[in-house]
């Protein structure tokens, strides 16, 4: 069996703005054979634009790959993803007019069992090393790389006036694509292989030295380090963004071990993570001139910060009761007078989605009425006392109630169906995200890895980088700091907190609005490159922010394609694929569709990146 080693980092060049975005994600789970994706994209369309477009495409084109991994028909489905990834490109462009002319090239890369499969849009690079020669496999779809063609062909084609060869014939623009590369048959992988994708920055550097370079390296992480000093050491004075992910291939003997899969974020030195529980417990017990590059950095990615209404935490001494039982049913889509089936049809996994063009904003129904409270009462805030001094997260707590999770089978993707009732007991939930600072109080107690969050002000930001194993380990702690049981929200508690007794697509109507949540299409005015200061938006009914945007949002269940079989108690979800986790809330790199109430996205446990954060919640 072979074995993959893979890591990746990116640099800004002379740009003061970073439109390359990567990720790189582990495929299948613990039971089956296993294999990985990489994802590069670079951004066009200046600044806020080129990093929203390739961030959208990342994200969009790794939901539909993984949700549809294994199959057999993979060419297709990395396809059927590039389409996706440009559809949510022309679904923003359409909300967003400033947004109009953003834009990526993709370059997308499967390893599975001994082979690679690819897909490509643009530019961008998939490199062969093989017996110290060096080989482009996918195509060049720019100006100069359809003359290079022509040329290779026997029928050269005579430059135009006034074309640049780094002029762009294919991309995910939202229109059509003009140019898609993904061969019929996969390329066969021999170990010593060295696969090298990257953004068009490193034509900074020519195959001979790309050979050199690579050559120096013993390792995949020492190959990508050699490499992009290299970009940055010839000091190009308009340098693009230069992105490269190095995945060398080994062999392991045993076929009955899983590939040992190296994953390396930028800065971070190799780490192996720690292996995800068989049965998780619920109880938790003691920025070129036609083109620049994109990004924030997915490298397998979250930021925010503290804020109360009226400035700050307000702490109470005695054990706050939590808010008495109030029934709150909750229509969602489905007209006041039609009742939630008793029994549901499976839902296939692999069940045609809805047209991504029509955005589901636009076909909801018109709200339906809270059945029967009028008003949802906003429970009592407190801040438990830590042992080592200081506060927990404020909480406050959430009432007890009734609500139908999911979306309506005819505007939801396949993940949020079937709609179905879900009874929630009391819980407390935390104000905002967990905050640096109250994270960093976690890490310095028990040894871990501080979180890499630059110069942000600890206070008022969110905690990013950090993996849901991580999240459940604060948590851990929080318990035995405060004799208390804390852990993260079960799935169907953070959608019941979202909706705070709403039915509608988003907690404060039917459509994304203006300045609402921090979101690349938000119209908020925010850097659409990173989070913001927790707290900044209003609180929903139940006195919560920033459950919509910002930073996505560990829950504790394990990842299943669908609610067949979910338990309506408000209890952990616990079948489908453990080692993926869901996550919730969309980001502040997300389109709209990512923050709806029903919205889902998952990532693998030990993964960390820049968009996901901490929310946690209190047992009574």
């Amino acid at each position: 069996m072979l074995t993959f080693d893979i890591a990746g980092a990116q640099i800004d060049g002379a740009r003061d703005y970073q439109e390359d975005a990567f990720l790189i994600t582990h495929l299948g789970d613990s039971g089956s054979e296993s294999g990985s994706l990489v994802i590069v994209a670079d951004g066009m369309g200046g600044h806020a634009a080129g990093n929203v477009a390739s961030n959208m495409a990342v994200q969009t084109f790794n939901k539909h790959v993984t949700s549809n991994f294994p199959n057999e028909n993979l060419g297709e489905i990395l396809r059927e993803s590039v389409q996706q990834a440009n559809n949510s490109i022309s679904e923003t462009v359409r909300e967003t007019a400033a947004l109009k002319g953003m834009g990526c090239t993709l370059v997308a890369a499967v390893l599975e069992d001994r082979f690679i499969r690819w897909v490509s849009v643009g530019d961008s690079h998939l490199y062969l090393i093989r017996n110290g020669e060096l080989s482009k496999k996918n195509a060049d779809h720019s100006y100069g790389g359809f003359l290079d063609r022509m040329a290779a062909e026997g029928t050269p084609v005579e430059a135009e006036a006034g074309f640049s060869r780094n002029m762009l014939m294919s991309a995910l623009t939202g229109e059509d694509i003009a140019e898609v590369d993904c061969p019929e048959d996969p390329l066969e992988l021999v170990p010593g292989d060295r696969i090298i994708v990257a953004s068009d920055g490193l034509d900074t550097l020519s195959h001979g030295k790309v050979l050199s370079f690579a050559a120096e390296a013993q390792t995949a992480k020492e190959c990508v380090d050699v490499l992009l000093k290299g970009v940055d050491g010839a000091r190009m004075p308009r340098q693009d963004n230069t992105t490269v992910v190095v995945i060398d291939i080994g062999e392991k003997a045993d076929r009955k071990e899983k590939p040992a899969v190296t994953i390396s974020a930028p800065g971070e030195a190799d780490a192996e993570p720690a292996p995800p529980p068989e049965r998780p417990p619920f109880i938790v017990e003691d920025d070129e001139p036609e083109k620049s590059g994109s990004g924030l950095i997915i490298a397998l990615i979250a930021l925010l910060v503290l804020g109360g209404a009226g400035g700050g935490y307000w702490f109470v001494t005695r054990e706050p009761a939590p808010a008495p039982p109030v029934d709150i049913v909750m229509d969602d889509v489905l007209p006041d007078d039609e009742e939630l089936p008793e029994e549901q049809a499976p839902v296939e996994p692999d069940e045609p989605l809805p047209d991504e063009t029509e955005s589901e904003i636009e076909t909801e129904p018109a709200p339906t009425t809270v059945a029967t409270s009028p008003a949802v009462p906003k429970g009592e805030s407190f801040a438990d006392t830590l042992k080592i001094g200081g506060k927990a997260p404020t909480m406050i707590w959430i009432p007890a109630g009734e609500f139908r999770m999911g979306a309506r089978d005819s505007a939801a993707q396949f993940d949020e169906r079937p709609q179905h009732k879900v009874s929630v007991p009391a819980f407390a939930m935390s104000v905002h995200e967990v905050t640096i600072s109250e994270y960093v109080k976690f890490a310095r107690a028990t040894g871990r890895k501080l979180p890499k969050t630059g110069d942000l002000d600890a206070e008022t930001y969110p905690v990013f980088f950090v993996s849901w194993n991580d999240a459940v380990e604060y948590a851990k702690w929080l318990s035995a700091q405060t004799d208390k049981n804390y852990r993260l929200p079960t799935e169907a508690e953070w959608e019941y907190a979202m909706r705070a007794g709403t039915t509608t697509a988003y907690p404060w109507g039917r459509k994304l609005g203006r300045d609402k949540a921090h979101c690349f299409a938000c119209d908020t005015g925010l850097d659409p490159r990173r989070p913001t200061k927790v707290g900044r938006f209003e609180a929903n009914a139940f006195g919560i922010h920033d459950l919509a945007g910002n930073v996505e949002e560990w829950v504790y269940d394990c990842y299943n394609k669908n609610y067949q079989g979910a338990p309506d108690d408000g209890s952990v979800f616990e079948g489908g694929d453990c080692s993926v986790r869901v996550v919730r809330g969309g980001a502040f790199s997300s389109g709209p569709k990512a923050l709806r109430s029903s919205a889902r996205n998952k990532f693998q446990y030990d993964s960390a990146n820049d968009s996901i954060g901490i929310r946690i919640v209190r047992e009574p």
